[in-house]
């Protein structure tokens, strides 16, 4: 099995960890490759991220498009994505050496402009900046499967995966979605309506996003990163990609005592 090592540099706790891991690696007779650019990341089974969520989510849609596993050590702040901490760098090295198993997670995949983005996370449609628009909020009208769910007056609309669930989108008021749930989540952000809620669809289902009003125009994001402004009429189309992203899962891994964990380390 072929292994890579993803480095983010600019972690805060990245070099011990970093040394760590190469010496357990040699240690354990794991021959490895190290990357610091997605470009970079060469023939691999398996790839070892070292950073924290934002890192993870940097090499995760090229990761699923090859088949490539990761298994991530939190060298960052929170950590969601991450299977180990990063004082448990022997005991993730050691899973590596003796076997282990891997979980799928759904991706999205947004057509919009002519072109096709994916996003393991989430993406945001929001209000794109106009000096000369006259109102502060935008109107966004969401379909599924044809059918109208609502128009949205507001700062815009989160269309989140399971895994993602527990990022923006529990951040603006929408559900935990476990990961082995196959569904998506709409989540409204600061909607100015109080009967617009964050809506779970199951991910067979194709959401059609369009911008109602001229302006002010809307920019989407997929995972943080900036895609594209959507002008008036112009529309997004929504559904689940025909490729997963795979993790490397411990065989103790409980979503519940993370999720726990992770939630009071953040509300501090």
């Amino acid at each position: 099995m072929k292994f890579g090592v993803f480095c983010n540099k600019a972690a805060k706790k990245f070099l011990p960890i970093r040394d760590e891991l190469f010496r357990q690696l040699r240690r354990s007779g794991i021959r490895y490759d190290v990357y610091e650019r997605v470009e970079e990341i060469g023939e691999v089974e398996v790839l070892v991220v070292l950073g924290g969520d934002g890192t993870i989510l940097k090499v995760a849609i090229e990761a699923g498009r090859r088949g490539i596993c990761l298994l991530g050590i939190n060298a960052g702040n929170l950590g969601f994505l991450t299977q180990f901490e990063g004082e448990q760098v022997e005991d993730a090295v050691r899973l590596l050496a003796q076997g282990f198993d891997t979980e799928e997670r759904s991706v999205l995949e947004i057509r919009a402009n002519g072109r096709v983005y994916h996003a393991l996370n989430d993406a945001l449609f929001e209000r794109h900046y106009d000096a000369e628009a006259d109102n502060n909020v935008v109107s966004v009208r969401a379909e599924i499967d044809g059918k109208i769910v609502d128009d949205i007056v507001g700062d815009g609309i989160i269309v989140s995966t399971p895994t993602g669930s527990t990022a923006y989108s529990l951040s603006a008021g929408g559900s935990i979605l476990t990961p082995n749930i196959h569904a998506f989540i709409l989540t409204p952000v600061c909607a100015h309506s109080l009967h617009n809620r964050p809506i779970v669809y199951g991910d067979s289902s194709t959401m059609r996003v369009t911008l109602i009003e001229e302006k002010p125009a809307l920019a989407l994001y997929c995972d943080g990163r900036f895609c594209c402004v959507m002008e008036e009429k112009s529309e997004a189309l929504l559904r689940k990609a025909d490729f997963p992203v795979r993790f490397v899962r411990r065989a103790d891994s409980n979503f519940f005592d993370k999720l726990l964990f992770k939630l009071n380390k953040w509300s501090k």
